[in-house]
């Protein structure tokens, strides 16, 4: 039994965690927003490594379905009908849309992540949901990954947090479960704060969002267990 952390996506190759259960944590916003899409309606996400290949993925679809979503250093994509906050993906706009999403940081990882099998999506806003089925694949695969999306290819202090709050309870209750260096690490960190508000407070993320009049989003994806759905992302598509 073996549970990973990447850290970030970098060095992640197509085909790496091909049969591997996996997790991808982009909590500040891009995993939080998927969450929350799909829990209010949408019909699925569609995640693009780039605002140009979202574009193009959108060409090809029915246009009155889709809804173009994405932003670049936590500023809405130009011409994209939304951005990247959960607080826009309301029931009365995302019910019954595809909606294909480019972010900086969270959707290249979820690209990244392609082969795994399941590619759970999973933020604190599903965490007690996230844990179970996170459970399953590790008991399934025998190897649990967990892929942060991090910040501009560096390390990110709220997905590693998450990540050791997840390890903690994956393996609650376990025999001898084998961790990388990176899964030791986050562990630590889950005795450093008192909860996500507190070690998601002083992260670069969220002084960005901040600055950016996104405090509430902040608020928002700190609260755990909003929702109790995990997606999952195969063939190019979460639902």
């Amino acid at each position: 039994m073996r549970i990973d952390v990447h850290f970030t996506p970098t060095g992640l190759n197509p085909g790496d965690l091909n049969g591997k259960g996996v997790v991808v944590l982009d909590v500040l916003r891009a995993t939080t927003t998927v969450i929350t899409a799909l829990a209010n309606g949408a019909k699925e996400v569609i995640p693009a490594a780039t605002s140009e290949e979202a574009v193009r993925l959108a060409s090809n679809l029915e246009k009155d379905g889709v809804l173009l979503a994405g932003e670049r250093k936590s500023v809405k994509i130009e011409g994209f009908a939304l951005g990247n906050s959960p607080l826009e993906m309301t029931p009365e706009v995302v019910a019954g849309k595809t909606i294909v999403l480019a972010t900086t940081n969270g959707t290249p990882a979820l690209v990244a992540s392609q082969g795994g099998d399941p590619v759970l999506v999973g933020a604190p806003a599903n965490f007690a949901a996230l844990t179970i089925r996170a459970r399953e694949a590790r008991a399934e695969r025998g190897d649990l990954v967990i892929v942060c999306a991090g910040r501009e290819r560096q390390f990110a202090l709220e997905d590693a947090y998450t990540a050791g709050r997840l390890i903690k309870a994956v393996k609650k209750g376990l025999g001898k479960v084998e961790l990388n260096d990176a899964a030791h690490a986050s562990l630590v960190l889950t005795g450093a704060y008192d909860g996500w508000a507190d070690a998601f407070a002083g992260t670069v993320a969220a002084r960005q969002l901040v600055e950016a009049n996104l405090s509430a989003d902040v608020a928002f994806c700190a609260k755990p267990n909003r929702f109790g759905a995990v997606p999952r992302y195969a063939e190019r598509r979460i639902t």
